[in-house]
């Protein structure tokens, strides 16, 4: 049985994983965070004093690390790490920097790809990521290049770790979002970009609703209900 995909990339804080968990829950399929995939790398690779970006470094630790996925009760995806579900721990601010600086390493997305496309073999997926159109799921029925204003972003990361209790300052949370655009678009491996066949959601000036319906419209139309993708 071959199975069915919807792939949604986008720079970071566009709301990807966020709207993808939603669109799991109200189309019936699994949803896998890429981005939380990654993160824990970073995490691996913080937890040792190894620099994410020291590519040796990073690809000599890969061996060393098991790295797996798994699915809660509440039906949401959570990430172990040699066994310990590190799902909270990988969500801290300074750990996004170490995920973007690893995931530009070429062995570390050699390293996780099998992971994400066993993930489509078995399942009916929603993935979401930089590039899950581009490189890991190329074949997707539906390309989605999820996008806001980085200003839009910024103040989106901002809500977010106010209401973890986080100290958020606004223009710091901007430049990093800018750093981050720039280094995943310049990378060498797999770098961001918006493929060829996707279609591009720019959300900004949109709330969590609005964006929501615009990504579930681009579904429907372009494959269907709720009863043709479980």
């Amino acid at each position: 049985m071959e199975h069915r995909s919807i792939a949604i990339d986008g720079p970071s804080g566009a709301g990807k994983s966020t709207l993808a968990k939603r669109l799991a829950q109200e189309l019936g399929v699994f949803y896998v965070d890429t981005g939380a995939i990654y993160r824990t790398v970073g995490l691996a690779a913080r937890r040792r004093g190894i620099d994410p970006g020291d590519g040796q470094a990073v690809e000599a630790m890969l061996p060393q690390l098991t790295i797996t996925m798994g699915y809660g009760a509440d039906g949401l995806q959570r990430m172990f790490l040699d066994g310990e579900d590190v799902t909270g721990a990988i969500r801290e601010n300074e750990i996004s920097a170490c995920a973007s600086k690893a995931a530009a390493i070429p062995a570390v997305r050699g390293f996780l790809m099998e992971m994400q496309r066993r993930a489509a073999r078995e399942h009916d997926v929603i993935m979401d990521g930089r590039d899950i159109g581009t490189v890991v799921l190329p074949g997707a029925g539906l390309k989605i290049f999820l996008t806001a204003a980085p200003e839009e972003r910024a103040r989106r990361r901002c809500r977010e770790l106010l209401e973890r209790g986080e100290r958020a300052d606004f223009d710091q949370v901007l430049r990093e979002v800018i750093e981050r655009d720039r280094r995943d678009t310049e990378r060498e491996a797999a770098p961001l970009r918006q493929g060829e066949d996707a279609v591009l959601a720019d959300t900004t000036g949109l709330d969590l609703e609005g964006s929501f319906q615009l990504l579930l419209g681009l579904v429907r139309e372009r494959l269907g209900g709720k009863e043709e993708q479980a």
